[in-house]
């Protein structure tokens, strides 16, 4: 099925080069399309790994080995596809997967725990191994290729290719840090939802690696839902290959940490969104700003509610400024709430302040507001100093008509 590009989109950017990565896509053939959905990406020796995993009982064989494989903090390689998630599929799944490992590690010359595998596609289907085999000889043959090509070989029902860039000054040297990304349904924030994949030239060791990329992961592809839904495959590696020569990063204390740190979030932040703005049918960006919470993690249960609500997220897409859905969704996230200190708004416009409707409310700069692309929510529960922004997008028949036919 041909799907139409999301009204959301954003144009690919120009990644710069990070100096230790090499990309190379190929066809493995997986699905019944005529195009690259193999992406390999071969890491200098002596490269850092971090990584944050679906929390799904019914993870794929790729997921669990990766778990396994995060602790030794080293990797030299990465292979994704594109069509089939080699989830559900058993011991025959996870053989797969030892095939890959094994083949590229043998041509690569390191150890096996050093490659990392990921899959996406329809759940329930073993990989062929043949076509595994195949695929990775074909891969490993091809040339080097640029970011745009190594993203768009992973995407499956994605309109649109995404790719995000950001640099830090550590000290005086600048480091610059790349990512993509690929999701547009089954997200659900249970660590990530979404196979993406951040590069930097940084030096960085690679349990402090695992610390920001789990605290930047919390505030960022962890605050995004499309569908309430979490994959069995979601993966987020970053990998640093310590190329820019600068002093290793070992603590929040050394010189330039905080500024690695920022820049990393806002790289996350930004493939977070870009996976929001091409949800499945999605016509519209939801921004959702809750304040006034228990806490920060009350703030973003409560978000997420709102977020997942199809009651919000359809009143949105009909433009309709229904914040009693809002309270709804507030009500039923389980979190400290207090009805008569509770206050809504829209695009900056609050139509209800302290449990009570405004008596000078105006719905006409909200009704404005709801026309656009960019939505924005505030909540203010007024019981603390908790806050967190989540996103998500809108709820539309397109959702359906692409889900009917995924399998096809």
């Amino acid at each position: 099925m041909e799907l139409d590009r999301s009204p959301l989109a954003r144009p690919f950017p120009e990644l710069p080069h990070i100096d230790g990565v090499t990309l190379r896509v190929a066809r493995a053939g997986y699905k019944a399309w005529e195009r690259a959905d193999l992406t390999f990406a071969e890491l200098a020796e002596g490269t850092a790994v971090a990584g944050v995993f679906t929390k799904s009982a019914c993870a794929s064989s790729e997921v669990e080995m990766g778990r396994e494989q995060i602790g030794q903090g080293r990797a030299r390689a990465l292979i994704v596809n594109a069509g089939n998630s080699n989830a559900f599929t058993g011991y025959r799944g996870r053989e797969a997967v030892e095939q890959i490992v094994e083949q590229v590690a043998g041509a690569l010359g390191c150890e096996s725990e050093q490659v990392f595998v990921s899959s996406t596609g329809v759940i329930g289907v073993p990989l062929p191994k043949d076509k595994a085999r195949s695929g990775v000889e074909a891969v490993l043959a091809a040339e080097p290729c640029g970011w745009e090509a190594a993203a768009t070989a992973i995407g499956t029902t994605d309109t649109f290719t995404k790719g995000a860039h950001t640099s830090a000054m550590l000290g005086e040297t600048r480091v610059e840090l790349a990512g993509f990304i690929k999701g547009s349904g089954m997200i659900a924030p249970d660590m990530a939802t979404m196979l993406g994949y951040i590069f930097t030239d940084a030096a960085v060791h690679p349990a402090f690696l695992q610390e920001m990329l789990s605290k930047a992961n919390q505030a960022s592809l962890s605050c995004i839902t499309v569908d309430g839904d979490t994959s069995t495959s979601d993966t987020v590696l970053l990998f640093a290959t310590g190329k820019a020569g600068n002093a290793p990063l070992a603590a929040w204390e050394d010189a330039g940490a905080d500024a690695f740190y920022a820049a990393l979030l806002q790289l996350c932040r930004e493939l977070a969104q870009l996976v929001v703005r091409d949800g499945e049918g999605a016509q519209k960006l939801i921004e959702i700003a809750v304040a006034g919470a228990a806490d920060d993690a009350s703030a973003r249960r409560i978000g997420l509610s709102i977020a997942n609500s199809p009651l919000v997220k359809t009143a949105i897409a009909g433009g309709d400024a229904n914040w009693g859905r809002v309270v709804m969704a507030v009500g039923k996230a389980g979190e400290p709430a207090d009805r008569d200190r509770l206050s809504i708004g829209f695009g900056g416009t609050w139509a209800a302040r302290d449990g009570q409707p405004l008596a000078d409310y105006d719905e006409a700069p909200v009704a404005k507001h709801l026309e656009g692309q960019d939505i924005r929510i505030d909540v203010d529960l007024g019981i603390g100093d908790g806050r967190a922004t989540v996103w998500t997008c809108d709820l539309t028949h397109g959702y359906i008509s692409i889900n009917a036919d995924y399998r096809s």
